[in-house]
């Protein structure tokens, strides 16, 4: 399975994002992370991540009888490449799409579930901009984000740190405006 089917699941795609930054996490705490789905299903998820490269077995331990590994996440396996982007369909993009909201979705009700959810002192923020960019601004910003972002996902969890998710979306809302005094497609006086 490629990376974009593996990850173009919502259960899956929260299984990656809990074990970014370096952790180290047994099935049994990413199925604390994911309480709506049953263990079974967390530990399917799992597997296929485990089969197709995306997370590894980074140490295992006997406990009680039983194996318990701890698994980590292969950072480089858990992208979808620019070359399968470009081959994406739109039907491919809605999808895709629908998936991450999804599970952005899902990780937003089990932060607003725990008991200790505070989005102010949290400083939870889900706005919106609608800004005008040419695509040499939109690809400035993008920039300006990935320098701000990347050095970032290197932290590993400490003391004072908490896990965040940040989503960062864009997309143009409308086509580009025709400038003055040039016509428009289609016919007619």
């Amino acid at each position: 399975m490629d990376s974009l089917k593996l990850l173009a699941h919502p259960i899956r795609l929260r299984i990656v994002h809990a074990m970014g930054g370096g952790r180290l996490l047994t099935t049994a705490q990413l199925c604390a992370r994911i309480p709506e789905a049953s263990k079974a299903t967390v530990y399917r998820h799992i597997d296929l991540l485990v089969n197709g490269g995306i997370l590894e077995v980074a140490e295992e331990h006997r406990v009680r009888g039983a194996v318990e590994r701890h698994y980590r996440l292969r950072q480089d396996r858990a992208v979808v490449g620019a070359g399968v982007v470009r081959t994406l369909t739109p039907e491919d993009h809605r999808q895709a799409f629908a998936t991450a909201m999804t599970a952005l979705l899902a990780e937003f009700n089990a932060y607003l579930d725990r008991e200790e959810a505070d989005p102010v002192a949290d400083q939870v923020g889900y706005r919106q901009h609608a800004l005008w960019l040419s695509p040499a601004e939109l690809a400035e910003l993008i920039g300006e984000l990935r320098a701000a972002i990347v050095p970032r996902l290197a932290n590993s969890p400490g003391p004072e740190r908490a896990q965040y998710l940040l989503s960062p979306i864009h997309f143009p809302v409308e086509a580009p405006q025709q400038p003055a005094g040039r016509p428009t497609t289609g016919a007619g006086p």
